[in-house]
């Protein structure tokens, strides 16, 4: 059962909003919300917020991984924080209009969640009312558009040679269809259960989508009665590609997915855990470095304005962590993943976390 608190101070607040006034912030509604995050509960200080720019301070007393999770309606993701372990706290900061939402910690990173109410009033000049945080979300919404016009292309040809039996050929394009799906996710992560339906793990329910042929191609070696689900994978893609170009995003959405997409390599995927069958990870990792590069890229000139010396961080750490990767080459893609050492895997994980660090602190400049 979902839990709504609303207060009478926030009753007056929307009243107060319905008549056009904004309400009076304080040091109080404007400070970081402290969550305390347990493998039972989900302790959020305040059910309430003004509009605007919202923090959450979500520290991990459990003894499972967590993540911090902020829902509008139909669990569309306005914010997240990932990978949160024991005794770690990590700070959330998310752009919310008024209305109503959920907040969400997922102890062990599975499942709907442990779920409360949340409610924003009032009003707050969007942070795109910047010229530069305009043209940034304008910018990477471009990177977008390029990449999912390719991920159709590629995801149909991979699906082409499943539902045609050609099972070497589906093998050599199931990572390069992958790559601009990977580079894009955070994008596609905001709309709810599209994102499992497609790239959902064998342990999670249902086992749909990429991860499902993959076991198909390289466990089974049989792809005979694999057509309806490589269909089911083309059109999951296509809606979730309708919506990916129609979603205007924050300058938020984009500093956080960085972050979120250095923190899936560097404590989930470094294992070999996501491309389990085929071994193909790699390009994953690459992928989801370049998608974060691009997210800060898009917010460099304001990044140049507000913080230089982080710029020089970032370019520094993104250039190291490429060119480590570019190690592991081999021919027009990359090793196996069980091809590399566990020094070779300690090296990328040092490099990536090392870029993890000023990566997080992209959010706080964008935010003013």
């Amino acid at each position: 059962m979902r839990k709504y608190v609303v207060s009478v101070a926030l009753l007056g607040l929307a009243a107060l909003a319905a008549c056009g006034a904004d309400p009076a912030p304080t040091s109080v509604q404007n400070g970081p919300i402290a969550v305390k995050a347990t493998d039972t509960a989900c302790d959020v200080a305040r059910s309430e917020s003004p509009a605007g720019t919202v923090t959450f301070s979500v520290k991990n007393d459990g003894s499972k991984v967590t993540e911090f999770y902020v829902y509008a309606a139909g669990d569309r993701v306005m914010g997240e924080v990932e990978n949160i372990t024991p005794g770690l706290t990590r700070e959330l900061k998310v752009e919310l209009a008024a209305g109503t939402y959920e907040t969400a910690c997922k102890p062990g990173m599975v499942g709907r969640g442990i779920r409360g109410g949340f409610r924003v009033a009032g009003s707050a000049a969007p942070l795109t009312n910047d010229a530069k945080l305009a043209a940034a979300t304008d910018s990477y919404q471009r990177y977008v558009k390029s990449q999912t016009d390719t991920l159709l292309v590629k995801a149909q040809e991979f699906v082409d040679a499943v539902k045609a039996g050609d099972i070497p050929k589906a093998k050599a394009l199931f990572p390069v269809a992958r790559t601009y799906w990977e580079r894009i996710e955070p994008v596609a992560e905001i709309f709810g259960d599209l994102d499992p339906k497609i790239d959902g793990r064998e342990d999670e329910d249902p086992f749909t989508g990429f991860h499902k042929l993959e076991r198909d191609l390289w466990v089974d070696n049989d792809v005979s009665r694999s057509g309806p689900m490589a269909d089911q994978l083309m059109a999951d893609i296509r809606e979730i590609v309708a919506k990916a170009n129609s979603e205007k995003l924050s300058p938020l959405q984009l500093a956080n997915g960085a972050k979120e997409l250095l923190d899936e390599v560097a404590s989930g995927k470094i294992t070999g855990e996501e491309d389990r069958y085929s071994h193909t990870d790699l390009w994953d990792f690459v992928a989801n470095v370049q998608g974060s590069q691009a997210a800060v890229q898009a917010l460099r000139p304001v990044l140049e304005e507000r913080s230089p010396a982080l710029v020089s961080e970032l370019d520094t750490n993104f250039a190291k962590v490429l060119s480590t990767l570019d190690k592991h080459r081999k021919g027009d893609g990359w090793k196996p993943h069980n091809e590399l050492s566990q020094a070779d895997l300690k090296e990328l994980t040092d490099v990536i976390n090392a870029l993890g660090e000023p990566v997080s602190k992209v959010a706080a400049v964008v935010a003013g």
